[in-house]
């Protein structure tokens, strides 16, 4: 069975980028007919909230991403432990002492001589004596993942064929010397033992996933099917990452960016496909190919969302919007002419506001100067209210007939007399739907 699982840190709230990887591995369980697990990263207890964990599944369920089961990594100390014992066992694992300002003297002394800034293992050929002696003097070291220096290698479902030679790259801190369990190994020992069969995430990840599949390995796991997709970028190509605080899926909730315009355009941004606006959740799933995903990294830009936004909304029935229209007090006789009219004039919900004060308190008369006489008198030949769908045409007949007045010249003043605007709906339907006209009060 095909298992994926998405496994945010519980220390912020979701942003785009993060969606991206969510969205990916949904959709490939669901697709797959298989398991999709929620995996809270909260080994880090000073940063991680519950808070922050209830966020999390709010945008998730605001989304329509369902999940399978909920894991928690502190709840799963117990196997970290165990792993780091069979790692030790086998001699893949040991401590290591240098402090922070050590290690950045031996990276510029190693830059300096051409090669890779990798950790020199100088820990292993410390003595039993001289640990000890460390740590009476710094405490606790770091314990780091032994790598093989081999080559990597694994087919990513995105970037291909890679490579990597495990010589270029230190050996991992799998837990900190406060004895805090990093990402690097619990991640390994959680979608060991679920099952997790594909994992998908960004490509900053590439380096990462060559030293956990040794990691896998060494404890006797299954290596899953990885794939990083493209990191996002600015609409400029500039770096995104400054930026991902203000694109909070919370954030751009409250701008009323609608579910499936968010979802729509994140399960085809980066891809050979063309972005397109679908109806439903089950769309999205048949339609999603990891492979024509690219590696190179994708232009993001919020803009985009609203235009798919607009579009969703015009696309639902009165029926959709009802809980909003009632909201604003929009008699239920009249709901189904009003979105009629209102659809197509509004980017996002809040939109309707604007709209519905204007058919129940009226609009401020825009009247140009060189228009008020000829407002004034074809005030005088407005119809009694309540109007109807032959009002507008009525009354815009009777006042050509009077002043001679006609196209643009006879539509526009009177438009901007009823609603304040120089465009907006078809005025024959939305004349019926005024209670109230102030140029005329």
């Amino acid at each position: 069975m095909t298992v994926t699982r998405f496994a945010p840190s519980p220390t912020g709230y979701l942003h785009v980028g993060n969606l991206r990887t969510a969205l990916f591995n949904f959709l490939i369980a669901r697709k797959q007919g298989g398991e999709f697990i929620l995996r809270l990263d909260d080994t880090d207890p000073e940063r991680s909230t519950t808070e922050y964990a209830d966020a999390i599944k709010v945008d998730l369920e605001w989304l329509g991403l369902t999940w399978d089961r909920v894991e928690t990594q502190s709840s799963r100390l117990d196997r970290y432990a165990a792993a780091a014992d069979e790692l030790r066992a086998k001699g893949r694992f040991y401590e290591a002492f240098e402090t922070p300002t050590e290690l950045d003297l031996k990276r510029k002394k190693q830059l300096n001589m051409g090669n890779p800034p990798v950790y020199d293992r100088a820990a292993l050929a410390l003595s039993d004596a001289e640990k000890d002696a460390l740590r009476a003097e710094r405490g606790s070291g770091v314990w780091r993942f032994k790598l093989d220096h081999e080559r990597i290698v694994w087919t990513d479902g995105i970037l291909g064929d890679i490579s990597i030679d495990a010589a270029s790259v230190s050996d991992p801190v799998l837990i900190r010397a406060d004895g805090q369990v990093l990402y690097t190994i619990a991640s390994v020992v959680d979608d060991t033992e679920m099952g997790v069969t594909h994992v998908v995430r960004g490509s900053d990840h590439v380096t990462n996933t060559a030293t956990q599949i040794q990691i896998i390995e060494a404890l006797g796991g299954a290596v899953p099917n990885f794939a990083h997709h493209s990191l996002l970028t600015g609409p400029q190509g500039e770096a995104l990452s400054k930026r991902l605080g203000t694109l909070a899926l919370r954030d751009l909730r409250e701008r009323g960016v609608e579910p499936m315009a968010l979802l729509s355009h994140m399960a085809r941004l980066g891809s050979s496909d063309p972005v397109e606006l679908r109806g439903s959740v089950d769309e999205l799933i048949e339609g999603f190919d990891l492979s024509k995903f690219g590696a190179a990294p994708t232009k993001f830009d919020e803009q985009d969302l609203f235009p798919l936004t607009a579009h969703h909304l015009q696309q639902q029935p009165v029926s959709a919007m009802a809980a909003d229209l009632d909201a604003l007090g929009v008699p239920s006789d009249l709901q189904d002419s009003f979105w009629t009219v209102a659809k197509d004039n509004i980017t996002t919900r809040a939109g309707l506001e604007q709209w519905w004060a204007l058919c129940r308190d009226g609009a401020e008369p825009e009247i140009d100067a060189e228009d008020a006489d000829f407002v004034a008198e074809a005030m005088a030949l407005l119809p009694d209210m309540p109007f109807d769908a032959d009002s507008w045409s009525s009354w815009t007949s009777a006042v050509k007939e009077q002043t001679g007045r006609k196209g643009r010249g006879l539509f526009m003043p009177l438009r901007k007399a009823l609603t304040g605007m120089s465009h907006g709906p078809d005025m024959s339907q939305l004349m019926p739907l005024l209670q109230k006209v102030r140029a005329k009060a």
